[in-house]
């Protein structure tokens, strides 16, 4: 299918806002640390690059305009929101003294991010990936990192009286811990392949109803309860992991032919045979009865009264 004309740049334009977005985290971590705005605009700056991120690839696959330049532009937007934003936030948040090792613990996590996303690019040209590692990511994906990080400046943000919260050792090891699950090989799944079963479709829009109104009036909570519940979900995706590599009969082996979707779609169209009609048979060529006729004896057109013109 042709690219649709002129929303081309738009997977692009979707990643330059995410990236506007991560930078914007150090703006207001700078405002939020002279005590201008409040700490989770800069979380909050991230958050939306994490949203925007997730928008930018389905985009340019719906849209038919995935490019090799969009695929780079992504990664370094992925770096710079998810790897430098964070560790940078961080540091002006609970690290910035002098001579402090927090800023060695930094550069240790955006250097993870770093890695991981390179490993990412580099999974992308096998063309043969593994049938039993479909629907997971290899380490943690550096957007939910990034969130991650930033889970002790939240409960700090939201209870004000934990002051170990702020402790610079706390944070340099859930710094490094968070890079070292990003560049690891332990399994993540995927959310865009979870599949629900009917039954469980209306409960889960009920909870999510509730936790987007949750966000209004507790952002820092629900933000930490679902990062929470990401982080606990890693010891069942790998046990899943295993658990399918060592069952081939589980792994997905049918190639489904989809028809009618290649690069160019043409239409056709069945136009029925024009039949030619005989005098005394009926279109499908059977003979019509002798009343059904033109011209049989009795009914001569002259013997009929003529019409007269007025």
């Amino acid at each position: 299918m042709a690219t649709v004309p002129g929303v081309r740049f738009l997977p692009n334009a979707i990643t330059v806002l995410a990236l506007c977005s991560g930078l914007s985290a150090f703006y207001f971590a700078e405002l939020a640390n002279q005590g201008r705005i409040s700490w989770l605009m800069a979380v909050g700056a991230v958050g939306l690059a994490a949203i925007l991120d997730s928008l930018d690839g389905p985009t340019a696959r719906l849209l038919n305009s995935t490019s090799r330049i969009g695929a780079e532009l992504d990664s370094l937007s992925d770096l710079v929101s998810f790897g430098v934003a964070p560790a940078l936030v961080l540091y002006i948040w609970t690290f910035n003294a002098p001579r402090s090792f927090g800023w060695v613990c930094c550069l240790v996590y955006a250097v993870c991010i770093a890695l991981r996303l390179a490993r990412f690019n580099s999974l992308l040209d096998d063309d043969e990936p593994k049938p039993w590692a479909k629907g997971f990511f290899t380490g943690v994906p550096s957007p939910a990192a990034g969130l991650l990080a930033l889970v002790p400046l939240v409960l700090a943000n939201r209870f004000p009286g934990l002051e170990w919260l702020r402790s610079d050792w706390l944070n340099a090891v859930w710094l490094v811990f968070i890079g070292v699950l990003a560049v690891s090989r332990l399994p993540s799944i995927a959310l865009k392949s979870v599949r629900v079963a009917p039954r469980f479709i209306t409960p889960l829009l009920i909870v999510l109803v509730i936790a987007v109104a949750a966000l209004f009036f507790e952002p820092e909570l629900v933000l930490s309860i679902g990062l929470g519940v990401y982080l606990l979900h890693l010891p069942y995706a790998g046990w899943k992991y295993v658990h399918l590599r060592t069952h081939p009969e589980l792994w997905e082996t049918t190639v489904r032919t989809r028809s009618g979707r290649s690069g160019r779609r043409i239409r056709l169209s069945v136009r029925m045979p024009q039949r030619r009609r005989v005098a005394g048979r009926a279109p499908d060529g059977t003979p019509l009865e002798v009343s059904r006729r033109r011209g049989i004896p009795g009914q001569n057109r002259t013997n009929r009264p003529r019409r007269r013109l007025r």
